[in-house]
């Protein structure tokens, strides 16, 4: 099975590195032109020139809604249109319920869901128009099982996979495909970061015995943008290893 996606032009947030790199190369790969975004312009720009001469990168906090429109409106011009739309952008505020603060809170959910809405509010009205589409959102199996120290993150990220069921039912009339994808833990700067002992916890409870690579995410991405995903909407696809079986 080759997925081909030549002609088509996908938006990747939060992808200059990690899992949303992974997944801009998969595109790029597949012969989507990309638009790599990230709050570091620089390191979007930098990003973006490794994936090939179809890809650009773009500065934008997907948490400031002019930003948003702005950056998407300019990618149209650019590029003409917006056909996959990868929700990837997120950050982690980590703490115990009552130690999360306020901006701890604002932030955390600003950048993972509203951002999510805002980005989806404005692609999708080309998709739209043009009657067809691919929206995926990059949620977490936190979302779906919890995490202690994480209730600002879960949140966001309960909420992204509520997002996405309302959403498909909104757009699938117009050809436009919503759906979500839960990493479980994969090997980033983040897990890199952690004690030896941590990591083996980690990998202990998880039934396949290994930390997920960020091109397994970006795998069941390509999958989801494709045609061959054309009769599946509000769906949520979990990569987890089987963690949360």
């Amino acid at each position: 099975m080759k997925i081909d996606l030549k002609g088509k032009v996908a938006l990747v947030t939060g992808g200059s590195r990690g899992i949303g790199y992974a997944i801009a190369q998969a595109l790029a790969r597949a012969g989507a032109k990309v638009a790599v975004l990230g709050r570091d312009g620089t390191r979007a720009q930098e990003a973006a020139r490794s994936l090939g001469d179809g890809a650009r990168g773009y500065a934008c906090d997907v948490a400031e809604a002019a930003q948003v429109e702005q950056a998407v409106a300019t990618i149209e011009q650019e590029f003409e249109q917006i056909d996959v739309l990868v929700n990837n952008a997120g950050t982690t505020r980590d703490n115990l319920l009552f130690r999360i603060n306020e901006d701890d809170w604002n932030t955390v959910l600003d950048t993972n869901l509203k951002g999510a809405f805002l980005m989806t509010k404005h692609a999708a009205r080309g998709m739209i128009k043009r009657r067809w589409g691919r929206i995926i959102n990059i949620t977490s199996v936190v979302g779906i099982a919890g995490n202690k120290g994480q209730a600002n993150y879960t949140a966001s990220k309960a909420g992204l996979i509520g997002f996405t069921k309302a959403v498909s039912k909104e757009l699938a009339s117009r050809k436009v495909l919503v759906n979500a994808v839960a990493p479980g833990f994969i090997d980033t700067e983040l897990t890199r970061g952690i004690s030896a002992e941590a990591r083996e916890a980690l990998i202990k409870a998880i039934p396949l015995g290994r930390l997920g690579q960020g091109q397994d995410v970006a795998a069941a991405v390509l999958f989801l943008a494709s045609d061959f995903a054309s009769y599946i909407t509000g769906q949520l696809l979990v990569v987890d290893g089987g963690m949360v079986l």
